[in-house]
């Protein structure tokens, strides 16, 4: 197989040898390290410093900072790259927590003395952060969120609970939502949403992990915020209507995602490629030369090349300062059903030794099952594209 299976092609200098920084800190953490973080659950903290240390943290952040003032497309071809050299979909929830939630709500949104005393932490992987936005009885529907955060003489305090909130406990700081006008108080429902960065070790503050099938070196946690007291200079954006500055949160979150579920696809077909190429049955030709098999991964690698250059295009557009919603949902769409069919169409292909951790697809396959619903569902993403772009009643 070509050693250049799957990989982009690049004019740009500059994102060449990002990409080949990327390649080379992939390179370093192979498949056998996250095989065995995976089975102790244990999270890549050695890992992410070697992405700091490389620089590729603060990709999209300002100069000023520490960062390289480039920007999320540059930061998704970083992500890919680190999924396909065989970190596979967890990469993108890494970077998740420290270049988006952290990182672009602070440099888009923060006070200067965040952006003074925070960033430089998060691009140099002193700073972790979290953030903690879905909860129990709203899921996709964060509009009803419960939680809220109380006016008093000096700030706020914050109750409420939270669910499925990532890396609670290897983080320092915690991007809270929560209402801080009731429903019946606001203009819109919209209306009355803040964001706060927090500490996550304040007192009031108390998590508990979730068990769960992959993703396992990245934990999740429930959260209660049990009167948590918030400062007046901990408000990050706009008081009462930190909506849209959320949902700009939210959309580079799907573009850090799919990224690492396009590198997933292409780790999940190389493995296979090359476990085919190998295996000889049926008259002593390779099982490659089957239809079956070839049809199925040929089928999640168009996939993906479509979800990449709909990615890109969202990533220009939030570069540009242009709307990207649509692009942002449908890339993510499309990437998360390439993942679904990739690995699961390399483990068929393997038989009996997809299912071992020694071929390490298993991992993949469970990995990315969670990027079918998280961090947006595909039934929330096709009610998006109806009502956003055709025009069709909204029915939520």
């Amino acid at each position: 197989m070509k050693d250049d299976f799957g990989m982009l092609t690049l004019a740009d200098g500059e994102q060449e040898m990002l990409l080949e920084t990327a390649r080379r800190v992939g390179e370093r953490y192979g498949l056998d390290y996250w095989r065995e973080i995976d089975s102790h659950g244990a999270f890549p903290a050695e890992y992410w410093q070697a992405i700091c240390d490389a620089g590729l943290c603060g990709v999209a952040l300002p100069e000023d900072a520490g960062g390289s003032a480039l920007g999320m497309s540059e930061l998704a071809i970083v992500v890919e790259e680190l999924a396909a050299s065989g970190a596979g979909s967890t990469i993108g929830q890494l970077f998740m927590l420290n270049p988006i939630f952290g990182g672009i709500s602070i440099s888009r949104f923060g006070t200067e003395q965040m952006k003074r005393d925070l960033l430089p932490k998060i691009i140099s992987g002193q700073l972790q952060c979290c953030m903690a936005l879905t909860e129990p009885d709203a899921g996709s529907n964060t509009l009803e969120m419960r939680s809220f955060a109380r006016e008093t003489a000096n700030g706020w305090r914050l109750r409420g609970q939270k669910i499925w909130i990532s890396a609670v406990p290897q983080s320092q700081k915690m991007l809270a939502v929560a209402r801080t006008r009731r429903p019946e108080e606001a203009a819109a429902r919209s209306n009355g949403i803040s964001m706060f960065l927090i500490d996550t070790d304040r007192a009031g503050i108390h998590h508990e992990a979730i068990q769960k099938v992959g993703t396992r070196c990245v934990p999740a946690s429930t959260v209660a915020f049990d009167d948590v007291e918030i400062g007046s200079d901990e408000v990050v954006g706009t008081l009462h209507d930190g909506w849209r500055e959320l949902l700009d949160v939210l959309n580079t979150e799907r573009i850090v995602t799919t990224a690492g579920l396009i590198g997933t696809v292409r780790l999940a077909v190389r493995l296979a490629v090359d476990y085919t190429n190998e295996r000889k049955l049926f008259a002593g030709k390779p099982i490659s030369s089957y239809q079956g098999i070839q049809f199925p991964l040929a089928e999640a690698y168009s996939q993906a090349q479509c979800a990449r250059a709909l990615n890109l295009e969202a990533a220009t557009k939030f570069d540009q300062d242009r709307p990207y919603g649509s692009e942002a949902n449908m890339a993510k769409l499309i990437a998360a059903q390439a993942a679904s069919k990739a690995t699961e169409c390399a483990m068929q292909a393997m038989g009996g030794m997809g299912y071992s951790t020694e071929m390490h697809v298993e991992r993949l396959w469970r990995d990315q099952r969670l990027f079918r619903f998280a961090p947006v569902s595909e039934e929330m993403i096709l009610n998006y594209v109806a009502v956003h772009d055709l025009g069709m009643a909204r029915g939520y």
